[in-house]
């Protein structure tokens, strides 16, 4: 039996085409997974360009909360020097009027109804421009209270 060249031709033809009509089938599904890909490739990257912007923005915020804390910083060790001064003077203050209840301490021993005043010597009483006006206020109350 002899088969005409042709006839095989043909059916060699008829099988390239199913082939290739199987192949650009595969080939259409996987263009249209691509299509479908590219679109939410696009809407990633717009969503990527949004979250870019909101993040510069908070970097901003984040400066300017950061510059303001400094700030305060600043300001809060400021006030933390003065309260350093304020509690090394009112120490020594507290120290000056320990001195001067201790100085009155004998004259009301002597006489216990009657409160004179200080009998501290004048170099043990610190000058008058050097007392403060609390210092005075509670000088004035130690006298009146005896």
């Amino acid at each position: 039996m002899d088969i005409p060249f042709a006839l095989i031709l043909d059916i060699l033809v008829a099988v390239l085409l199913v082939v290739t009509i199987s192949f650009a089938v595969t080939l259409n599904k996987r263009l249209g997974t691509l299509r479908s890909d590219k679109a939410e490739l696009q809407k990633l990257a717009l969503s990527f360009g949004d979250a870019t912007v909101r993040a510069e923005e908070s970097t901003a915020k984040l400066r300017a909360t950061t510059e303001l804390l400094q700030d305060r910083i600043k300001a809060a060790e400021s006030l933390r020097e003065d309260l350093v001064f304020l509690v090394e003077r009112g120490n020594g203050t507290a120290d000056r009027l320990e001195e001067l209840v201790r100085a009155a301490a004998p004259a009301e021993d002597a006489a216990p109804r009657v409160r004179a005043a200080p009998s501290a010597t004048p170099e043990d009483r610190p000058a008058p421009d050097q007392i403060s006006d609390a210092e005075k206020e509670l000088l004035k109350a130690l006298r009146s209270a005896g």
